[in-house]
């Protein structure tokens, strides 16, 4: 069997999918490294809703694809851009997310930690802002999982500097019932987030939030960092108080990162997990028994799809993320809230597809082969 896959260019060409299902592998949590998927969220594809209504949840196909991500021995990082925030989902639905998936965890002994930012704000004083992150993390406090005190876009917009950061994210981790995990998300990812901790050079931001860190350690578990800049986060990851993690946000370069090397690692928190979930589950194993080339063997050829996914717009990966969802099984369609099934061409879909098929990543490969040739039917390709 082959498919007639679309290039950038415009041409057909054709592609042979591979026959041999990926291999079950649930297993323990992970023992070397810390590593939670940023989950996606599957919308309901039957609610009469428009692109600016608020999200309409599957709520079963979204609990069971988090049952999926820790039967392989992942955390889950819940409500974070990966489902969407502020890109179709908006607090009220991020709320009812994590106190679903947090009592699911509960129940299943999964790991959990969840994203508290300030998305019910578009704007406000400082005031204003430390109120919205506090009834965030009330939320995530009281559902038992550890909070991301995420990036806010309304801090963003009105910190007159640093200043302003040092106090607002000082306050809210004085008062934190247990130590979070912070979280520094790009531009790349979110346009509104340029210039975060005061300013647009990176040395001097990188200061600030490291001067955070440093004066809180017993309040920071750890940090996240997603900036796509390999040699920056080694640089930040080394001068980090004892005791207080670095998980990797960067898409690009996550193999080399997570592997370490002599002054140390990087734990991951990364949004591709979540369709490379059970290959980066087996990868961690290995490297769990002390074998790194057996884990850079399994995750470095994983990259190339990775960085397809994250290519700019970066923030539109989220539609890559949830069609090889789709093709995998988890789901029964290909529907985004906030109508984000659009936000991607159909070259960029057919090479993701192929890329992803290429590694092994479908456990039902005909299946994915079936569901790529329906979506390729609604755009016009012929059989």
């Amino acid at each position: 069997m082959t498919l007639r896959l679309p290039a950038a260019d415009g041409t057909l060409r054709t592609y042979r999918p591979r026959t041999d299902p990926l291999p079950p592998a649930p297993g323990a949590p992970l023992v070397s490294r810390t590593v939670l998927a940023a989950a996606h969220v599957v919308a309901d594809p039957y609610a009469d809703v428009s692109p600016d209504s608020p999200a309409a949840v599957d709520w079963d196909a979204t609990l069971a694809f988090r049952r999926h991500l820790w039967s392989h021995g992942l955390g889950v990082a819940e409500a974070m851009d990966t489902a969407q925030r502020g890109m179709g989902l908006d607090w009220d639905g991020a709320a009812e997310l994590i106190r679903r998936s947090a009592a699911e965890a509960k129940a299943v002994g999964g790991r959990i930690a969840c994203g508290a930012g300030t998305d019910q704000l578009t704007g406000g004083t400082l005031a204003e802002i430390r109120a919205a992150y506090e009834e965030q993390l009330a939320v995530v406090e009281e559902a038992g999982a550890r909070a991301i005190l995420m990036a806010s876009r309304a801090l963003a917009a009105g910190a007159a500097g640093p200043e302003d950061y040092l106090e607002v994210y000082g306050h809210l981790l004085r008062q934190c019932a247990e130590p979070v995990i912070l979280h520094w998300l790009g531009p790349m990812f979110d346009p509104a987030l340029e210039g975060y901790w005061g300013s647009t050079d990176l040395d001097t931001a990188t200061e600030v939030f490291l001067e955070v860190v440093a004066a809180h350690p017993d309040k920071v578990d750890g940090v996240k960092i997603s900036l796509l800049d390999a040699g920056r986060e080694v640089g930040l990851r080394r001068r980090l108080p004892l005791g207080v993690r670095c998980h990797t946000g960067d898409d690009f370069h996550y193999p080399e990162l997570i592997s370490g090397d002599e002054q140390g690692f990087s734990h991951a928190l990364l949004g591709v997990f979540d369709p490379l979930g059970p290959t980066a589950a087996r990868a961690v194993r290995l490297l769990d028994t002390g074998d790194v080339q057996g884990f850079r063997a399994l995750l470095d050829p994983t990259v190339e799809l990775s960085r397809h996914l994250f290519q700019p717009p970066t923030r539109f990966y989220k539609t890559g993320v949830v069609l090889l969802a789709w093709l995998a099984g988890h789901q029964s369609h290909f529907t985004m809230v906030g109508g984000l099934q659009s936000a991607r061409s159909l070259p960029h879909l057919a090479r993701a597809y192929e890329l992803a098929d290429g590694l092994g990543l479908f456990p039902d490969p005909a299946l994915a082969e079936e569901r790529m040739k329906t979506l390729l039917s609604l755009y016009g390709v012929t059989r």
